[in-house]
């Protein structure tokens, strides 16, 4: 890339709500289509959506499953509209939707088609967020908890998971958004998994420990039962004259 088409890209925060219907590609067509239309209707319908929009400062990204919204209003805008979404859902038991916020920087493109299009870090790390979770899950990064908890009415929303890995190795550090009945108080299986490994690893240093101090302390009570094979031919005369 030139220095002067390198310059021309301009990068803002954006605040993202990435958004996907779970175990779609499963799914016969038409009742994708169905679902796709029914969780459009849905986004479409919500405040924040259409108050961002009215300002000129929502953007919308398709992505098959779902789609990701970047607000350019305020951190606040993608977890309120998320809540919407979450509350809306509950009419509609037959589609299992999970949601991934972030904010981070993101910047408008022209795909191969000549269409307006958005992509960054924003993006990226809001889908890997979303990933973490399951069905009813609405996840969100360290970054945006962090922007909540200043404000006293969202910590009651605010339960921390800790760090969940995905793809390429990377380490996501996610909290669940939930309250009465919006969003998903379980604990999803990604997170699951990790809590057992670091249980299992925790477990084997424990044991390891354990051992080590065992052995050291067998050894301090009973130095006898430790010595050497060259110690008892040095001490025993008949192992000696054998030994010559």
């Amino acid at each position: 890339m030139s220095a002067e088409s390198s310059s021309d890209v301009k990068f803002e925060i954006g605040h993202v709500l990435f958004i996907d219907i779970v175990g779609y590609s499963k799914l016969l067509i038409s009742e994708q289509s169905e679902l796709l239309q029914t969780l459009k209707e849905i986004v479409r319908a919500t405040e924040q959506c259409s108050l961002a929009d009215a300002e000129g400062k929502l953007l919308r990204l398709p992505t098959g499953d779902g789609a990701a919204l970047v607000f350019r209003t305020s951190p606040e805008a993608p977890v309120l509209c998320a809540l919407e979404i979450s509350k809306a859902l509950k009419s509609h038991p037959e589609l299992p939707v999970r949601m991934g916020i972030h904010s981070g920087p993101v910047n408008e493109i022209t795909d191969l088609n000549e269409q307006a299009n958005i992509a960054g870090a924003g993006i990226n790390i809001a889908q890997r967020v979303m990933d973490c979770g399951d069905a009813g899950h609405v996840l969100i990064s360290k970054r945006v908890a962090d922007d909540l908890e200043q404000y006293p009415q969202w910590r009651p929303y605010l339960h921390e998971f800790g760090e969940c890995e995905v793809k390429h190795g990377v380490r996501i550090h996610a909290f669940n958004l939930h309250a009465d009945e919006l969003g998903n108080p379980a604990v999803p299986k990604k997170f699951k998994n990790a809590q057992r490994i670091t249980r299992a690893k925790r477990t084997r240093s424990l044991v390891g420990m354990l051992t080590i101090a065992f052995a050291d302390r067998a050894r301090n009570c009973c130095p006898h039962l430790y010595s050497s094979h060259s110690d008892d031919v040095d001490n025993d005369p008949e192992k000696q004259s054998h030994s010559a």
